[in-house]
C-alpha cells in the first residue's frame, strides 16, 4: 500500500501497518522485481562488521551491488585470523576481504529469507566513512542516493562489469 505521504506500508498478521520504505527509495531490476533498498540496507546493516551499507541497483542490470564501510577492528581480525597483511587501506581493496563480507551479506540474507534478487553480487569496500563533507549524508545522517551515485559512479560500473 502507497500512502500520499511517499510511505510504503505492510499489513501485518495483526492487522497494524508497518512502514517499510520512501516510495523514492524504491526501483525495479531489468527483470520486473521491485526492490526496497532502504529495508535492504537495514537488514544487510545488522552485521557487525559493516558501519554503513550503500546499495545500488537500477533497471538495466538485473543485480544490486554494494558500497560497504567496513568496522576497521572487525577487518582488521579477519585479516590477522586469515594470514593477511596490510593496512586498513590496502585490506579494503583485497580481494579476499571482499569475498569475505558478502560471505557474510549472504549469511544475514539467508537468514532474513531474503530472495534472491535481493542478495548483492559485488561489493566494494571503502575505508573512508560516508559523511557531509563530500555531501553524502545530510545532517540526520540519511544517505543522498543521487550525491552517493555520482561519488561513486566509476566504482558502480567496475562492480558491475567485474560481477557479470
Amino acid at each position: 500500500m502507497i500512502f500520499a505521504s511517499g510511505d510504503i506500508g505492510e499489513w501485518q498478521p495483526d492487522g497494524s501497518m508497518k512502514i517499510i520504505d520512501r516510495k523514492k527509495n524504491i526501483f525495479k531490476l531489468s527483470q520486473g522485481e521491485y526492490v526496497a533498498v532502504e529495508n535492504l540496507e537495514n537488514i544487510y546493516g545488522l552485521c557487525s562488521d559493516i558501519d554503513s551499507i550503500w546499495i545500488y541497483g537500477n533497471s538495466f542490470e538485473s543485480f544490486l551491488v554494494a558500497i560497504i564501510n567496513p568496522n576497521e577492528q572487525a577487518l582488521e581480525r579477519w585479516a590477522e585470523e586469515n594470514g593477511v597483511s596490510g593496512d586498513f587501506d590496502s585490506l579494503c581493496e583485497n580481494p579476499k576481504a571482499k569475498e569475505y563480507f558478502l560471505g557474510e551479506l549472504k549469511k544475514i540474507g539467508k537468514e532474513k529469507k531474503l530472495k534472491g534478487f535481493e542478495f548483492m553480487k559485488a561489493v566494494h569496500l571503502d575505508p573512508v566513512p560516508f559523511d557531509m563533507d563530500r555531501d553524502l549524508l545530510t545532517p540526520t545522517f540519511k544517505k543522498k542516493r543521487p550525491q552517493l551515485l555520482k561519488y561513486y559512479q566509476n566504482v558502480i560500473d567496475n562492480l558491475y562489469k567485474s560481477a557479470k
